[in-house]
């Protein structure tokens, strides 16, 4: 398969462009300014692309003679991976991008309806309990914002993930948005976790989590193997 990865200097980004070569796919990896990257691996080519230009997601996706079986958008304003405080405060200052990354895509597929769309946004959409929504309570999100140590400034970030996932749901593409785990960082991969709909996935002490590896891992089987087309999903352990 021919996999683009949108993001792929970011953690999951990166994982997911290795682990795609590992399974014998075709990747074209997405970042800002792939200009510095020197890739020697056969079966990957690094492409420049703003996803916020609308004419250059276009150019991209729509060129003549390419075809993606899936793309993947892990899309954050700003590399968190190496700076996760800018991409704090980026995601702060302007919460728009998430829902107009989402816009941008949908419309660069709009001639290439076979294409998949595979989202990775935010946990705060999920229902913690039947029919409460996380991101429709500030005071649930603030909650979880504290336990996670980021500001509760980020709430904006939170609803803004909240308004992408809505723009896809209004989409008759083939769209399919992850919410991850909460937590989701270094660790092993196991190629073991759990799937959810739209509720967390809690390990035995409650907590909502994921390596980044694992994570990969799971957007890759959804891939191979598509369930949730038109659909949300979650992963954890």
């Amino acid at each position: 398969m021919h996999i683009a990865v949108i993001g792929a200097t970011g953690s999951v980004g990166r994982e997911l462009v290795d682990q795609g070569l590992e399974r014998g796919h075709l990747v074209t990896a997405f970042s800002r300014d792939a200009s510095g990257i020197k890739e020697k691996r056969a079966n990957v080519n690094w492409r420049s692309l703003d996803v916020l230009d609308a004419e250059a997601v276009r150019s991209e996706l729509e060129a003549p003679g390419v075809w993606f079986d899936a793309v993947v958008s892990l899309f954050q304003p700003g590399n968190a991976s190496r700076d996760f405080a800018d991409t704090v405060a980026r995601s702060i200052a302007d919460p728009t991008v998430y829902a107009t990354a989402a816009r941008n895509l949908l419309g660069a597929l709009a001639q290439r309806p076979r294409t998949r769309l595979i989202v990775v946004g935010g946990a705060g959409s999920l229902e913690i309990a039947p029919g409460v929504v996380r991101v429709d309570h500030d005071e649930l999100v603030y909650e979880a914002l504290d336990e996670l140590g980021l500001p509760r400034e980020y709430i904006t970030a939170v609803q803004g993930h909240r308004d992408a996932f809505n723009v896809l749901r209004a989409s008759n593409r083939l769209w399919t948005y992850l919410s991850p785990a909460e937590q989701i960082g270094p660790g092993e991969r196991t190629n073991r976790y759990r799937i959810g709909g739209d509720q967390p996935v809690l390990d035995a002490e409650g907590r909502s989590r994921i390596s980044v590896p694992d994570a990969a891992a799971a957007l890759l089987d959804e891939i191979e193997l598509p369930r949730f087309i038109q659909r949300r999903f979650t992963i954890g352990y």
